[in-house]
């Protein structure tokens, strides 16, 4: 589970996923979402208009980590400990009933809002279970770095069903990441509707790589990264094989540059401005959120190796739209989609 850029870098050691489910009824989704309270609810166009269907028999499913999930009915009061989980189960149209970190899920993430007064749990590496409790969650959804991940132990003391997840797998991003917004769907009952947001997402991508392939570009070579300040230095994340948004430009018809090491699961890697020069030709795309801690791109701006690079001198170099989550679900995906889109086919 990534944190915020500045302080990302050994945050990465995660593992795998997924089973089945039963009885239908129809429900249309309440005017606040589908599920946790509706107090101060707000919810996206897409669920306003949803239509689909919530499961009301038993969930019988395997979490990321092999464990068993049983739960009597679909979880409907939800807490959430990551932010890419709480994205897919606003996408889904359940509002849930805590958070972590409420403030830097609304920068970070745009892709879906939290309804306000949404409970707010502490950081996600250090949450408040009393607060997580006293919100009476029926579901707790964590991300998890393995069976002794010790946040996990200390929500099962507690007795209310956990759903221990994993944030990445390099060796397929894009499945991983389908695969997760599923099982949070099973999970609330919201198969249905977690299927067609992936068809959504499906559409979206085959519509955008042919805009991508209709284009006349220099270069499909192309490298994402994000970066932060410390001590003065500009530290850089370039994301390789292996990363979701590297994966996505690759639907797309791009080419990745880096070729540098990068960690096994979240497929990110490391270097200084200097290091960029290895990447040649390549077209440059990185993270538009103001980070708190630190403005890294204006940093850069200042730096003669940064804007004596090809992509930087022929204006090949741009910021994604800020608070699209690099590490986020199927909604986080397609505002990707489209900043690669709006930048490779503007004029």
């Amino acid at each position: 589970m990534p944190r915020t850029p500045r302080r990302v870098l050994a945050a990465a050691t995660a593992l795998l996923a997924l089973t089945a489910l039963a009885a239908c009824g129809t429900t249309e989704v309440p005017e606040t979402a589908a599920g946790g309270s509706s107090e101060g609810a707000a919810i996206s166009d897409s669920c306003a208009a949803d239509e689909t269907t919530t499961s009301t028999g038993p969930v019988s499913l395997t979490d990321d980590l092999g464990r068993p999930v049983e739960l009597d009915a679909p979880a409907e009061r939800v807490a959430v400990l990551e932010w890419q989980q709480t994205e897919d189960l606003l996408s889904l149209c359940v509002a849930p009933v805590a958070v972590a970190d409420v403030e830097g899920f609304s920068t970070w993430v745009t892709a879906e809002t939290l309804p306000d007064g949404t409970t707010d749990v502490g950081t996600r590496q250090e949450p408040n279970l009393d607060a997580l409790y006293a919100a009476d969650p029926d579901l707790v959804i964590v991300e998890a770095s393995g069976a002794d991940d010790e946040i996990l132990a200390q929500l099962e003391e507690r007795g209310v069903p956990v759903l221990a997840t994993t944030g990445a797998d390099a060796a397929d991003p894009i499945g991983h990441m389908t695969e997760l917004f599923s099982l949070i769907g099973e999970a609330t009952g919201r198969t249905e509707r977690a299927e067609a947001v992936l068809g959504e997402f499906e559409e979206h991508l085959a519509a955008a790589r042919e805009e991508v392939s209709a284009a006349d570009l220099p270069t499909t070579d192309f490298v994402y990264l994000d970066g932060w300040v410390e001590s003065g230095n500009v530290s850089l994340r370039p994301f390789g094989e292996g990363a979701l948004f590297t994966a996505i430009g690759e639907e797309l018809g791009l080419t990745p540059a880096w070729t540098g090491e990068v960690d096994p699961v979240y497929g990110l890697g490391q270097t200084d401005v200097e290091g960029l020069i290895a990447v040649g030709e390549a077209n440059l795309f990185y993270t538009g959120t103001d980070d708190p801690a630190g403005d890294y791109v204006t940093e850069l701006e200042k730096n003669q190796i940064w804007t004596s690079l090809p992509a930087v001198e022929d204006g090949r170099a741009h910021a994604f739209p800020s608070g699209i989550w690099t590490f986020g679900g199927p909604r986080s995906s397609e505002q990707a989609i489209d900043a690669y889109v709006d930048t490779l086919t503007a004029p």
